[in-house]
């Protein structure tokens, strides 16, 4: 010290400035040297512009496609740039149950988009909501009031009633024009949307009057305004979610839509649930025991959390539903060999002149595997919302630092080749070969795993696979000339682009 004390005195100013670039030089080398031993063990990186990181390789409206990709060059899992975030990428089923089991406590937050947060007001629904005290409740309040087993066999009589509209509907149809192409999408929405207002509001409500609208509203309205227009928005994305630095930019189209749409959502809901109310205060409730019923009665929540829980199972109810079914009808229109099979098997359990009930279901395993190959190669959500990695922690092998962002790339652990042999085929053989149990709900991710699993599995099950044995019984499918492959809607969602259209031939016998 004192040698080099000596040095800086004798060499002057030239000496001091030498110095402190080398020590600038080492520091830079020491802490990049440390920087490289903490990403030794990271997963890989896709190569990104600066700034942008990746932002410009994702295709806009499949951008699931190219996570999956990116994973046969990166493997399972990797990180990606989106702005400023670091996002890692999970494709593999076993790493992804891996976060959200295993490793949930490290990565339980929710990281969410402006859009997700401003419909879901700030995580006030159970999807979005942070695992902790009010996740917890507001799961047994909808496992209770909705979707338990007690709850599901107060409207088995509900659910069955919507299979025989619906079959009426299309039977009337091609009565009236035998050879016209039927809109499945229009007939099945109508009849699930009823059932979602039964189950979550206590009746078929066919218009309401709302008051900021100063007008009364249909139900072709209401469904628009709580559900479609909801999904429209959750698909646009706003360009300050990849940089949050600029959130103090406008983004006023963005903004206008977003806030119009939420503000037109709530004035509906917050309108029915004043009809319910009116009604029962008034003794003309025709049908009690509705998961609004059972909210109100807790007493306890706010309307604004009561106007959120009611309109998620609404939502929820309608959407992920009908978008499996359509393209489990489609798979089986475009398959009629496959359509046999499940025709045959139908037929040996019920016979000619039995109608197939949700009391069938256990005792027909294709029926079964056509479903849960549609949530493999269609899933609901392509890639599940991200998470906050707010402890660090590993997975698949890798350390995942804090601050990291997460997701599951659901359609990519469904195409994974090292875990599906040919993926892209639509083949519910698959599910037959001993390798899953029958009785298993979650064989693919579409309905999660861990804490966060799907409260709505059963009865999207029982709901779907039931509409799937009806229809067939019925009906032999055929789908319009011209009908192909067609890519999903925008961004993350699994919906058909355009609805489908089939022509239906009554077998006879039911």
């Amino acid at each position: 010290m004192e040698a080099l004390l000596a040095a800086l005195e004798a060499g002057g100013g030239g000496a001091v400035a030498a110095i402190a670039a080398a020590v600038v030089v080492l520091a830079a080398l020491y802490f990049a040297w440390m920087g490289s031993k903490e990403r030794a063990n990271t997963p890989p990186v896709v190569p990104g512009l600066p700034l942008i990181g990746n932002l410009l390789q994702l295709d806009e409206k499949m951008p699931y496609k190219t996570f999956a990709k990116w994973s046969e060059i990166y493997g399972p899992i990797y990180t990606i740039r989106t702005g400023a975030s670091s996002v890692v990428v999970l494709n593999s089923t076993e790493v992804a149950k891996e976060a959200m089991v295993a490793k949930f406590t490290s990565i339980s937050t929710r990281k969410l988009a402006k859009a997700f947060s401003v419909l879901s007001r700030d995580k006030t629904m159970i999807a979005t909501t942070d695992y902790g005290e009010f996740h917890t409740k507001a799961k047994r309040f909808i496992r209770e009031g909705l979707l338990g087993s007690s709850a599901q066999r107060r409207f088995r009589d509900t659910r069955q009633k919507m299979m025989d509209n619906m079959l009426n509907t299309f039977h009337s149809l091609v009565i009236g024009n035998p050879h016209a192409p039927q809109n499945f999408r229009e007939v099945f929405w109508d009849e699930i949307f009823r059932v979602s207002l039964i189950e979550s509001l206590g009746e078929d409500v066919s218009s309401v009057y709302v008051k900021e609208f100063e007008r009364e509203i249909s139900k072709e309205e209401m469904h628009r305004t709580m559900v479609v227009d909801m999904m429209t928005c959750v698909i646009v994305a706003d360009w300050r979610d990849y940089f949050p630095y600029l959130g103090w930019l406008p983004n006023k189209r963005f903004d206008t839509r977003l806030v119009t749409a939420e503000s037109r959502r709530t004035a509906v809901m917050r309108a029915l649930i004043d009809q319910r109310r009116e009604r029962i205060a008034c003794g003309e409730s025709r049908v009690s025991h509705s998961y609004l019923d059972f909210l109100l009665a807790e007493g306890t929540l706010t309307d604004e959390v009561l106007t959120m829980l009611v309109w998620e199972a609404i939502l929820e109810g309608t959407d992920t539903t009908s978008v499996t079914t359509e393209w489990a009808m489609y798979e089986l229109a475009k398959n009629p060999k496959k359509q046999d099979r499940l025709y045959q098997e139908i037929k040996e359990v019920c016979g000619e002149d039995t109608v197939v009930t949700e009391d069938h279901l256990p005792q027909l395993p294709y029926l079964n595997a056509v479903f849960h190959e549609t949530l493999r190669i269609h899933p609901p959500i392509s890639v599940l919302p991200r998470r906050f990695v707010h402890q660090t922690t590993t997975l698949g092998g890798y350390k995942i630092p804090a601050g990291t962002e997460v997701t599951i790339n659901v359609y990519g652990c469904n195409m994974n080749k090292e875990e599906w042999e040919e993926p892209e085929e639509w083949r519910p053989e698959r599910f037959l070969d001993g390798r899953f149990d029958s009785a298993d709900m979650f064989k693919t991710l579409s309905f999660g795993a861990g804490k966060r699993v799907c409260a709505g599995s059963v009865q999207a099950i029982n709901i779907s696979c039931a509409a799937i044995a009806r229809l067939v019984q019925e009906f032999a499918w055929r789908l319009k000339k011209g009908d192909k492959d067609e890519a999903n809607a925008v961004q993350f969602v699994g919906h058909r682009l355009h609805p489908l259209y089939v022509h239906l031939s009554p077998r006879g016998g039911t």
